[in-house]
């Protein structure tokens, strides 16, 4: 009536003045009636309805770029958080369906959480049903906002429909905390014993979840697991196996105690197989594949290290793998967790061939991701069934043509696993093909792979270095940086093939020196062997005619060259020098290195200021010095000499370890070490091998001049920083290494334990009187040879402690010889010295490692 009123009244604005019950009104009345009919209006008129999910998903799917589909999204934010300011319950599950759907597309929807929690308070399913979906989307067990909903959950597992329990469980199944799961594992156990199909399965689900987050609740559903095999709905059936998983895998205790069910699971593995069509689980032929796959898994565990159960399942395993169709991905599936669990379990040689013969069928298939998954099983068991593997040999090395990268690298891998002596020729064909036309990614480790095979297998001499050179020459500026100083090696023990090689990489360097490798090489080997290559003495294939100059304009030409390294001319340097007492051009050598003693490379400088005075002050002993490197003995290291450990920071004991590889312990060795230092007070020495061979240029240079002194021993370099290289004929002088004060120290015995007795020995470093040169002496008083002999130290940080090589690594039986081994110790601050060593070796075949302490030096050692 009063709208009606106020329009009668409007309607005579316009006039000035209207009849209202029978009185003149003014003008200003009616526009104070027109704005309280305005607010009227506004307060009392009810707020329009948000928009629908699907108009809204419409809506935003129309926005052409990203600034207008965030504009949208935050205006509909807006529309909700009023919404939820004003509590309005009418439209709040609309609202948080949106929220979610936002959330989905990545915007922030944290401010819905609590709305959540009220939609399950709710008493209608629809409410639920979406608060429950926003609590697992929304909330974590990282928040504390979930822990209120618990009392709902609780509430709704005990509701009389099964939907709302059913929800209740699947929440609590993909978000519970381990406090919620310890409030409501009770719950879910009863709910495991239930009747009804449908909770059963979303009980055993929930159960995986509490065992995960509470491992010691396992028990309590131990009871109700009793009957699960027993169930003939599938869903059930799926998730026991799943929840039996899941206990096996978590307790050993409940792995024996479920190993008495692999019957079971072989009767319901073996009905699934037999059964005929059924429309319900069928999937492309196959009755329920999922099912099978998990009850295959599950076999896994429970017969993986048990003979019996691993023989209950051999038939069925069988079965499995000859009656699955094999034209579906499904059926590969199958065949795929068949072929994993004979390979785990104790399973017949019959059963293990006829796994493998399915992984070589799986290499034929046109699915690039079952071939990768066969080659990956196939390398896997190759250590352990190389003769079944060794079949599929061919269809192995066709993989390596294959233009998928990832099936490439398995194959490369498998095919070096399958290497041995009598393949050897015909697989490194294959291999060096591929290295010939494969993509850079894969050329270092194949080089490697061909380098490690080679040294193992390698047939003969003559073709270790073919296929050597082979690599280098196709692959040479990929290959590892301890190539170099190996194929030296190999090169300098064959010594009847030194004319045949030198005469092939002098043909090599000719016709490229880009491959810089190759170059160090083949001028090292050019320095050793340059007069056989002059004098044409090659038996294995034609000589060629070569002068000693061109020999040396080759060399010369390394030197210039703009694709030598500092390193390959620093070994070209060296084999020309190396020449002048092969070749009689002494006076051009001369020259060529008079000419670098200027050089701006400093290495190349120093080389060549050395050779300088060897020419000059030395001449006399240059041919002894430049003589052939004699046979190598073979070394599990090719480290440099000495290293120096100060303060935890090697330090390399003269100036060209830059250019040689470090030496490195096995993890295990290390960790050893490290148990033996106990604390953070002491410094390890890393133990050092034979300087068996040089690595660089530099390595030569120290393998000429490193073993010269006046009283013919051993005289190491000696140790100063690397910012001041030493002199390297300093060494020459007739001054005595050490002083000979052994007869005023006293010798001391470090260990006797099980017939080994360590004795040291002590001098006085001549130059510098705070370094104690301690010489330890091993004996074995057994009747057996000690083997495998290592001794390892460790001194305090004040302390700088350099552990040479020993005289040998086998101490004699019956004191009929010693092992001998240097240490220095750098003691500037002259306090008492401390030593942990540790000794490790062999006897009658068993390992022997031990720890010592060692405080009672005596005070002339360390004063």
């Amino acid at each position: 009536m009063c709208s009606c009123y106020y329009s009668s009244v409007w309607l005579h604005v316009n006039t000035g003045e209207c009849n209202l019950a029978s009185k003149h009104v003014p003008l200003q009345y009616l526009i104070t009636l027109h704005w309280f009919e305005t607010l009227f209006l506004c307060v009392f008129q009810r707020m329009p309805a948000p928009i629908r999910l699907r108009e809204l998903i419409r809506t935003i799917r129309t926005a052409r770029t990203q600034a207008e589909e965030r504009e949208m999204i935050q205006k509909e934010c807006a529309a909700i958080r009023s919404s939820f300011r004003e509590e309005d319950n009418t439209y709040r599950c609309r609202n948080v369906a949106k929220l979610l759907y936002m959330h989905m597309l990545g915007y922030p929807a944290h401010f819905g959480q609590l709305e959540c929690l009220k939609l399950i308070a709710s008493q209608k399913f629809t409410d639920k049903r979406i608060g429950y979906l926003g609590a697992m989307l929304l909330l974590d067990e990282r928040q504390d906002v979930h822990l209120l909903m618990t009392n709902c959950i609780k509430n709704d597992l005990n509701h009389s429909t099964q939907y709302v329990q059913g929800l209740a469980l699947c929440t609590l199944g993909c978000m519970g905390s381990s406090e919620m799961c310890r409030d409501l594992a009770g719950e879910v156990e009863k709910l495991l014993k239930t009747s009804n199909s449908y909770l059963r399965k979303k009980a055993a689900l929930c159960a995986v979840h509490v065992i995960r987050k509470v491992p010691e609740l396992m028990e309590m559903f131990l009871p109700a697991t009793k009957n699960l095999l027993s169930e003939k709905n599938h869903g059930v059936l799926h998730t026991s196996v799943v929840l039996l998983t899941e206990m096996c895998e978590r307790s050993p205790d409940m792995l024996l105690h479920f190993r008495k069910l692999v019957p079971q699971l072989v009767r319901i593995l073996k009905n699934l197989i037999m059964s005929g069509y059924s429309p319900e689980h069928d999937v492309s032929g196959i009755s329920d594949p999922f099912l099978q796959v998990r009850i295959l898994r599950l076999l896994r565990i429970l017969g993986r290290s048990d003979d019996d159960s691993s023989e209950a399942m051999n038939d069925i395993l069988a079965q499995v793998a000859t009656n699955t169709e094999t034209s579906k991905n499904v059926g590969n599936a199958i065949l795929y967790e068949t072929v994993l669990t004979i390979m785990d379990i104790k399973s017949e040689s019959g059963l293990r061939v006829l796994a493998i013969n399915i992984l070589g069928r799986f290499l034929l298939n046109n699915d690039k991701n079952i071939r990768y998954v066969a080659l990956t099983s196939l390398l896997k068991t190759v250590q352990t069934d190389h003769n079944a593997v060794q079949r599929h040999r061919s269809t192995i090395v066709d993989c390596l043509k294959d233009l998928d990268v990832s099936i490439k690298r398995r194959a490369m891998e498998l095919s070096f696993a399958l290497v041995n002596g009598n393949n050897i020729r015909g697989m490194m064909k294959e291999l060096l093909y591929f290295l010939d036309s494969c993509d850079p990614e894969f050329k270092a480790d194949c080089a490697s792979g061909v380098f490690l095979a080679a040294e193992k297998y390698a047939p003969s001499k003559r073709w270790h270095i073919d296929t050597i050179m082979r690599v280098l020459t196709t692959a040479g500026s990929y290959v590892r940086d301890d190539s170099v100083p190996n194929l030296i090696q190999l090169i300098t023990n064959s010594v009847e093939m030194h004319a045949y090689t030198v005469q092939r990489l002098y043909k090599a360097l000719l016709d490229d020196i880009s491959q810089q490798p190759l170059v160090q090489v083949s001028s090292w080997c050019i320095g050793e062997y340059g007069d056989l290559l002059v004098s044409g003495q090659c038996e294995e294939e034609e000589p060629i005619q070569v002068t000693e100059d061109e020999v040396l304009d080759v060399l010369e030409g390394l030197l210039v060259s703009n694709l030598s390294t500092p390193v390959t001319r620093g070994y070209s340097l060296t084999a020309i020098m190396k020449l002048s007492t092969r070749f009689s051009s002494v006076n051009r050598i001369k020259k060529v290195v008079s000419i670098y003693s200027s050089s701006i490379d400093v290495e190349l400088q120093q080389r060549a200021v050395e050779y300088n005075a060897l020419f000059k002050k030395y001449d006399h002993m240059r041919p002894a010095l430049l003589e052939r490197m004699p046979i190598m003995e073979k070394t599990a290291s090719n480290g440099p000499t000495e290293i120096m450990q100060t303060n935890g920071e090697t330090e390399p004991s003269v100036p060209d370890t830059k250019h040689l590889p470090l030496v490195t312990q096995p993890a295990n060795q290390a960790n050893d070490l490290l148990d033996l230092l106990g604390g953070n007070d002491v410094v390890p020495v890393i133990q050092t091998t034979l300087p068996t061979k040089p690595a660089s240029a530099g390595g030569e240079l120290l393998d000429l001049l490193g073993d010269l002194s006046l009283s013919g021993g051993l005289a190491p370099a000696p140790s100063v920083p690397v910012s001041q290289p030493p002199f390297l004929l300093d060494g020459l002088s007739s001054q005595p290494l050490f002083n000979d004060t052994s007869a005023a120290i006293p010798p001391m015995t470090a260990y006797s334990k099980n017939g080994l007795k360590i004795e040291f020995t002590f001098e006085r470093a001549n130059p510098n009187p705070n370094i104690a040169v301690i010489t330890i002496h091993a004996t074995n008083t057994t009747e057996a040879d000690m083997t495998e002999f290592v001794f390892q130290a460790a001194v305090p940080k004040t302390f700088q402690l350099q552990l040479l090589s020993p005289s040998s690594n086998i101490v004699p039986a019956l004191n009929q010889g010693s092992v001998t081994q240097v240490i220095r110790v750098l003691n500037p601050q002259k306090q008492q010295l401390r030593m942990r060593v540790k000794l490790t070796y062999t006897h009658k075949g068993s390992p022997v490692q031990d720890l010592a302490e060692v405080n009672n030096f005596p005070p002339q050692s360390w004063q």
